[in-house]
């Protein structure tokens, strides 16, 4: 007979960081996307009505506000995941063979979802990404936002000019991977249930 703690998929700690970092996400995203269009510096516009803030001022409070919750959040996330050995537990090992594997199975649709207590090689890549790409967008806003302070991050980025590509497009690639997420849990419902109750 399986008890309760057996049967625990999520503990209370990575659901609250989980829903904590999506709406840092989407204000970061949302507001992010009016900031950019102050300037447009890749030749298009973000539809305002996908964007947040109002004007360009309203925009950076929002976005400087989902930063610090973004950044404080993810710092517990990350030490919370070491601490508790988590992250290796869940997201290692990883092999290019058992990635193609489980990529070849996710696009025939047989990808196995039978057990949420495990990752399989392509979620954990997944995941893993998101955590580096969550860095960079890090490290590239904080030439953005403090330029003179940061010199050495700043020239590694390619100046102020290529932080600001480097941020846009990292946000670009979390925006991808949380289309893909929400489609993976449309076609697997079980799983949200998991991430707000836990088991």
């Amino acid at each position: 007979m399986n008890t309760g703690k057996q049967q625990a998929i999520h503990p209370a700690w990575l659901r609250a960081m989980h829903w904590l970092n999506a709406l840092a996400v989407v204000v970061l995203m949302m507001s992010g996307w009016r900031i950019y269009n102050a300037t447009a510096f890749l030749g298009f516009s973000i539809p305002k009505d996908l964007t947040l803030g109002g004007w360009l001022g309203g925009a950076l409070q929002w976005h400087f506000a989902a930063m610090w919750l973004l950044f404080f959040n993810g710092i517990l996330y990350l030490g919370f995941n070491l601490f508790t050995r988590r992250l290796f537990h869940k997201f290692f090992p990883l092999s290019i063979k058992g990635i193609a594997a489980d990529l070849l199975a996710a696009f025939k649709g047989k990808l196995a979802h039978a057990d949420p207590r495990h990752y399989n090689m392509v979620q954990r890549l997944a995941y893993l990404f998101v955590m580096a790409d969550s860095v960079l967008i890090v490290l590239s806003g904080l030439v953005l936002w403090k330029s003179v302070q940061f010199p050495i991050l700043r020239e590694l980025m390619g100046g102020y000019e290529g932080a600001r590509l480097v941020h846009f497009f990292a946000m670009a690639a979390l925006a991808g991977f949380v289309v893909v997420h929400l489609v993976m849990v449309a076609l697997v419902p079980k799983t949200l249930v998991y991430m707000l109750r836990g088991r």
